[in-house]
């Protein structure tokens, strides 16, 4: 039996939002196998035009995602909720190999177990080309500093 990962459902704003945000810096600490005890061992997900079952697909997908999206850096944020659901919209920056800048920006639809863990994660997601000087998320690798502005204040 895993373990909770609280917050749990039914959601308040203020829980809603701490869980958006939990997801925001374990994603942005980049590690697959830690990131995948989120979700349910059976998890099921879509992302972009990936169909993925379980915590091994996660990891194999995490793995390869980090490997050619260099100096990732994410910030999410609470769209809606509701009782075991969350919405949350999102945008990240990253590189290819290339040294070409992209940022991604989509959308997420979330529902957990009663114990925290995310059963089922719906991502659409569309990349646009930037320039470095277009960045703008520019923190050392890791966690989002808690000054640092987040997508509605940047205007995205």
């Amino acid at each position: 039996m895993d373990a909770e990962r609280p917050p749990l459902p039914p959601f308040t704003l203020d829980s809603a939002t701490e869980k958006v945000r939990l997801a925001e810096d374990g994603w942005n600490g980049r590690d697959p196998a830690r990131v995948a005890l989120a979700y349910t061992p059976d998890s099921q997900w879509r992302n972009r035009a990936d169909f993925l079952q379980g915590r091994d697909a996660i990891v194999a997908f995490l793995t390869r995602k980090w490997a050619r999206e260099h100096e990732y850096r994410l910030i999410k944020e609470l769209w809606d909720f509701r009782d075991n659901r969350i919405a949350v919209r999102f945008a990240y920056e990253w590189h290819d190999d290339g040294g070409d800048w992209f940022r991604s920006y989509g959308n997420e639809l979330w529902e957990f177990d009663a114990h925290g863990l995310m059963q089922r994660r719906i991502a659409s997601i569309n990349d646009a080309p930037i320039t470095g000087a277009e960045r703008r998320y520019r923190w050392p690798q890791g966690r989002r500093p808690d000054d640092h502005p987040g997508l509605s204040d940047l205007g995205f």
